[in-house]
């Protein structure tokens, strides 16, 4: 969709932890026995979303969501209590929840939840409201009822869209997975995740992020760069309401290009520049689709024919979502272009092995240069200057 202060005083500090452990927010204990009991009524609803029990849910406390995530397949689905703060009959309990899709992620992904309490009739606890923990994400069912789609390649899970709808996500994911292996190579999961929400909001809340940084944006591509086989799976996130302006060889693009970084997440790390994932990955949502370099790049062909034709290629703070929408697309724009001429002029194997050497590299710094000495046996001044030279023959 990540400090500590030091004292002086050892003893001052063993005591304050103490408190905070056994203080809650209305200032009286929170003690072991309760800890232990919404732990177990946690447990209780986590058993019940697996089983797909919605008396068993209904017991722990408020439906809300469970309607919602039922057809969601779930491997795996529990909570950690990692705070209680009580008062009197009432309660907020902070919880880490893991899950896991069935036959997609490989680790849980982690979430925070906070989860009010109250204690009924009986004595034992119930759960009133459960939301997204602060600064946490919220995940689709959430944001209503989850349909499911399977795709030969694919999953697609929409939140109150039409099974229709996401049968053609999943059509175009499972035409962008075998285009992507076909370019990249076979060594990676070759199966993607698509998250499809009702509205730019909805996908900026799955993200943790202001709308205003996604509009126009049409979809994005979550997971953990250089991630091992024992991540998650990396979720690709649709904006419909962008996503659904554009044509269908718009449309395929986008599923491609995001289908890359699916692909490419493990060789990808904090010394790749954006210039390269995003070139690379517009590189392979290109191919094929008979757009030509006018076409496909548009913003920096209007630069390039009126003679800006641009000095060294972007920087990652020219890819912000909320910057100016021209210089945004021209850094894309540049980027493809980089890879398009690596490409034609070194040849597509070579063009994998430069990305593979930039992220395997330790630190951003030199990581690009090395990468031009030992794969493309140049350096970055002579690729710049055969970049723009690039540019002009193929936009000019």
């Amino acid at each position: 969709m990540a400090g500590r202060r030091r004292a002086s005083k050892h003893g001052v500090v063993a005591l304050c932890l103490l408190l905070v452990s056994l203080v809650g927010c209305g200032g009286r204990p929170a003690s072991d026995t309760a800890r232990a009991d919404v732990q177990r009524l946690l447990d209780r609803r986590s058993a019940a979303v697996l089983d797909r029990d919605r008396a068993a849910f209904r017991r722990t406390g408020d439906l809300d969501w469970f309607e919602n995530a039922r057809g969601v397949p779930f491997a795996a689905w529990s909570y950690r209590l990692t705070a209680l703060h009580r008062d009197g009959a009432t309660a907020t309990a902070e919880a880490e929840l893991d899950y896991r899709i069935q036959g997609y992620d490989n680790a849980p992904v982690s979430v925070g939840r906070t989860l009010t309490l109250s204690l009924d009739a009986s004595g034992q606890w119930y759960v009133d409201t459960e939301r997204p923990a602060e600064k946490s994400a919220e995940q689709l069912w959430d944001q209503g009822e989850v349909a499911v789609v399977r795709g030969e390649h694919s999953l697609v899970l929409g939140a109150e869209q039409s099974t229709e709808v996401l049968h053609s996500y999943a059509d175009l994911a499972d035409h962008a997975v075998p285009a992507v292996s076909a370019a990249w190579g076979t060594d990676w999961s070759r199966h993607v995740v698509v998250l499809v929400p009702n509205s730019l909001d909805g996908m900026a809340a799955l993200l943790g992020s202001p709308a205003s940084s996604y509009r126009g944006i049409a979809a994005v591509t979550t997971g953990e760069t250089g991630a091992p086989a024992s991540a998650p799976a990396d979720r690709i996130i649709v904006n419909p309401d962008a996503y659904g302006v554009l044509g269908d060889v718009g449309k395929q693009v986008v599923l491609t290009h995001e289908t890359t970084h699916v692909a490419t997440r493990a060789h990808t790390s904090a010394a790749t520049p954006l210039w390269l994932s995003e070139g690379y990955a517009d590189f392979v949502g290109y191919l094929g689709s008979g757009r030509s370099p006018a076409q496909a790049a548009p913003e920096l062909w209007r630069a390039v024919t009126d003679g800006r034709v641009p000095e060294a290629l972007p920087e990652d703070a020219d890819f912000g979502f909320s910057g100016d929408a021209t210089e945004l697309a021209q850094a894309y724009e540049s980027g493809w272009m980089a890879c398009r001429m690596v490409a034609d002029q070194w040849g597509e194997p070579k063009l994998r092995e430069f990305y593979e050497a930039v992220g395997a590299h330790k630190e951003r710094a030199g990581a690009v240069e090395d990468a031009l000495e030992r794969v493309l046996d140049t350096d970055l001044d002579d690729f710049t200057a055969r970049w723009r030279d690039y540019l002009r023959a193929r936009l000019g």
